[in-house]
């Protein structure tokens, strides 16, 4: 009888335990001050703790390989599709069934198998200068392969992740033959060499050094609100096409469970709330991005710029294609 007496004495020390506070753990290649403000939200209103490392998409899949099982991430969060495909394709991530989820983000911003899930939207699309330009020139992305751009075109490297992943969409639409057509004209056409990133290539184009230039639109948004009277503009292109492939090149920030998450339940509910009406504008607003959730209206600032028609690809092509768009890049000479 004592000994049942001290076994139940100690299970009820045990129950008067304080629990230990959830945890995530996030590896992301989203920068700190964009994520940041969003997880200390989360903790605010769960009690859930969010732990992060950040680093490139590169050396933190690496590290989720070399970890194996011992892995602490739950979730890995990076930028642009084709380096979620490529995590889910080296088996680093793990399909996740939520209805939340499904119900939040559209077919074309997630992995068809549901290994990651786009949380914000970025669209690439055309900037030009209005003292050169009339919106009426302007027509699709395919257009500026046309004779009349020549010496008229700025581009950003086409070693950066976001040029790769429009031509594979490209290729998705257009097949090999014609997509290295294309980007033959633009190379072409181009002002000057290829420029090491978005904003150098808008400045060249309010500089006068060329007339258009492709660009994710969070890009134009800084650029403009540091510098408001450069005399650029939007358009979005293959907005009058009628075809599944017809709208403006989009991709995502995202993320996706990891394959040895240890805390598997809080971290499918971290990317519900990211996925959720509260936290999208948190999420994409910061960095002047669109919501992935359509009930979700954008800032005003960047629903200023217009409404426009999204491809509507899966981008998970852009992670697909992309070997496939970067050596048809090198033969054209796209740097």
């Amino acid at each position: 009888m004592k000994l049942i007496a001290s076994f139940l004495a100690a299970l009820a020390a045990v129950a008067t335990l304080p629990a230990l506070a959830a945890e995530v753990v996030v590896y992301s290649a989203r920068n700190e001050q964009l994520i940041k403000p969003l997880f200390d939200a989360y903790t605010k209103e769960t009690g859930v703790q969010v732990k992060f490392v950040t680093d490139g998409e590169g050396p933190l899949m690496a590290r989720l390989k070399a970890e194996g099982k011992n892995t602490p991430a739950d979730i890995f969060m990076t930028v642009d599709a084709g380096n979620l495909w490529q995590a889910a394709n080296e088996g680093l991530l793990k399909p996740v069934t939520s209805k939340t989820l499904a119900a939040n983000i559209p077919a074309h911003l997630k992995d068809p198998d549901n290994e990651w899930f786009g949380l914000s939207v970025r669209a690439r699309t055309l900037v030009y200068n209005k003292n050169k330009v009339k919106p009426a020139d302007l027509s699709t992305y395919e257009d500026l392969a046309s004779p009349k751009w020549k010496g008229r075109l700025c581009l950003r490297t086409s070693k950066k992740v976001y040029n790769q992943s429009l031509a594979a969409m490209m290729i998705w639409e257009h097949g090999e033959g014609q997509t290295e057509d294309i980007l033959k004209g633009w190379v072409a056409n181009l002002a000057t060499a290829p420029f090491a990133n978005d904003n150098k290539a808008m400045e060249a184009v309010a500089a006068g050094q060329c007339d258009v230039t492709v660009v994710n639109t969070y890009y134009y948004g800084r650029l403009m609100e540091k510098n408001p009277n450069l005399p650029l503009a939007i358009f979005w292109p293959n907005q009058n096409l009628k075809s599944k492939a017809a709208g403006v090149h989009v991709n995502v920030s995202g993320a996706g469970l990891t394959k040895h998450a240890k805390h598997e339940a809080e971290a499918v509910k971290l990317l519900e709330w990211l996925s959720s009406d509260q936290a999208q504008n948190l999420y994409a607003d910061v960095n002047m991005e669109y919501p992935a959730n359509p009930k979700v209206k954008p800032d005003a600032a960047v629903a200023a710029w217009g409404a426009f028609k999204q491809n509507l690809i899966n981008v998970a092509e852009a992670g697909k294609l992309q070997t496939k768009a970067v050596m048809m890049m090198d033969r054209v000479g796209y740097k």
